[in-house]
């Protein structure tokens, strides 16, 4: 019986959340006094697989089909299911990001399992097994008990720390059994964005709001996330009047995100906007208005002009990369 966690790969390699799940689902294995087995769908080099050895998967399953070149809920969920049938795992995790949100219900459905969106920390006790979300758009915590045998559980991102194990794994390929009905949906093209950091990935983030009085001002914005290697974002109003493209607008209605560091200029701090960005390890807010409600959720604040203090912490952020 092993801790099943599905990794994804984007063109063919992983990434930072890969890793953060594997050492998630290692951290539960040990509770268990069980295994880790990580199931990769695509096409991965073997040198790219290995790597998830050294954050605890003990073994690597990999499926390849041309079929499977993009995202098909209906075949990936059936991939899913059938691997952890096979190996007999009792616990499936996967992130919480669009591609687990996507997936989680339907391989929930399929192993009969309690399903947990959005885990923060790893169980507080196997018997029962009960596990910690988020609620209330971040303010609380809930403690969720699930009585079912089998559990699937998505993991927010950021939530657990990376840990490098020095471990190895060996390498299994399976052929699934497939259906019709897994390839109902027919994906026909996918269009990327490309040359700039997508905000679901960054781990840093420099916003926004209004009080950047208008487009023209997006320079410093843009000039402090290229140094920082961070992608940029804004509040819902900016979107609103055309400042800044849809795809950039974080919040309740827009991307819900989680970086190590979300950098909020001129953001007043509305609930809405709180809601998409709660998660992030470290926000610093920058605004005139000292009763802005974008303090409250800061961790540090610069009472101040963004107009000024934008420009002084491009320089310092030069001076910086300059004496190092």
């Amino acid at each position: 019986m092993s801790v099943l966690v599905y990794t994804e790969n984007w063109d063919g390699k992983f990434k930072k959340l890969s890793f953060e799940l594997v050492s998630y689902a290692s951290g539960i294995a040990k509770m268990m006094n069980s295994t880790v087995t990580a199931l990769s769908i695509g096409n991965v080099a073997q040198d790219e697989l290995v790597k998830l050895g050294n954050f605890g998967a003990n073994k690597i399953i990999e499926v390849k089909d041309d079929r499977l070149i993009n995202l098909v809920n209906g075949a990936y969920s059936s991939i899913i299911s059938q691997v952890a049938g096979k190996i007999g795992a009792k616990v499936v995790v996967l992130s919480h990001n669009n591609s687990g949100k996507a997936l989680s219900p339907r391989v929930s459905v399929k192993l009969q399992a309690g399903l947990v969106s959005g885990v923060s920390a790893l169980p507080a006790s196997l018997d029962p097994f009960i596990v910690q979300k988020k609620a209330f758009t971040g303010k609380a915590f809930a403690n969720v008990k699930v009585n079912s045998e089998n559990k699937v559980l998505t993991l927010s991102q950021n939530s657990f720390k990376v840990v490098e194990t020095g471990g190895s794994a060996e390498i299994e390929t399976f052929t699934p059994g497939f259906t019709d009905n897994d390839f109902r949906t027919n994906v026909k093209d996918v269009t990327k964005i490309t040359g700039k950091i997508l905000l679901t990935d960054a781990e840093t983030v420099v916003s926004g709001g209004r009080g950047m009085k208008g487009a023209e001002h997006w320079g410093t914005i843009e000039e402090l996330a290229k140094l920082l290697g961070a992608a940029t974002a804004c509040s819902r109003p900016v979107s609103d009047e055309g400042w800044r493209p849809h795809e950039e607008h974080t919040g309740q209605t827009g991307k819900i995100i989680a970086p190590n560091l979300y950098i909020a200029a001129g953001i007043s701090g509305a609930i809405q906007h709180l809601a998409g960005v709660s998660s992030s390890k470290c926000i610093v807010a920058i605004n005139k208005d000292n009763e802005a409600p974008i303090f409250e959720a800061a961790d540090y604040g610069v009472i101040g002009d963004v107009h000024q203090v934008l420009p002084a912490l491009v320089d310092a952020v030069k001076a910086f990369k300059a004496e190092n």
